[in-house]
């Protein structure tokens, strides 16, 4: 998606050669115009497949989703990272480690929201080892609901997450990959 390159590169920030901050108008501060074409993008891919319901993980990937579903007209789910008083009775639950914060963590979703008969689309803003994904597939999976992919905002395709998604089964559509980037360079698409 061109102008989701464009917005990387105008308003991005690289950390290093694998830290993508996108924080001015996606995961932090988020410009709900883009978020609003990032939406009619998914839908426009993944429209023909009959979802029923959309999946994230908390936190970054929730506003994009619910952009999301006004498109599809289904509701969201978010598997939370911390079992709380309100998540009462059975869960699915799964682990988790995440790249951005370097810890591994369960997530949660109340078996009362997702069901055999859903048909599920996983939405997040990025894909860089693949851990968050895996964690959904398998919430999904263990939910006996049908996968019918991953919407991604952006892939870090020069890390092994995408490969490895897709290497399960998983239809993954990444709107903007990164094929390199470094402080000097800047960031490549593929």
């Amino acid at each position: 998606m061109k102008l989701l390159e464009a917005r990387i590169q105008q308003d991005g920030k690289v950390r290093g050669t694998e830290v993508l901050k996108v924080d001015r108008f996606l995961n932090h501060q988020i410009d709900v115009k883009l978020l609003q074409e990032i939406g009619q993008e998914f839908q426009r891919l993944f429209g023909d497949c009959g979802v029923t319901k959309i999946l994230t993980i908390e936190a970054s990937g929730i506003g994009i989703a619910c952009v999301t579903a006004q498109y599809f007209g289904v509701p969201v789910i978010f598997a939370k990272k911390n079992k709380t008083k309100n998540i009462a009775g059975d869960v699915y639950t799964s682990k988790v480690e995440s790249f951005t914060h370097g810890q591994v963590y369960d997530i949660i979703v109340s078996k009362e929201f997702l069901h055999p008969e859903d048909r599920v689309l996983l939405i997040d803003d990025f894909l860089a080892n693949g851990s968050a994904l895996q964690g959904l597939i398998h919430l999904v999976r263990a939910s006996g609901a049908e996968l019918v992919g991953a919407g991604i905002c952006i892939e870090k395709a020069f890390q092994p997450g995408g490969d490895l998604i897709r290497g399960m089964g998983v239809r993954v559509e990444s709107l903007a990959r990164v094929a390199r980037m470094s402080e000097a360079g800047g960031v490549e698409f593929c």
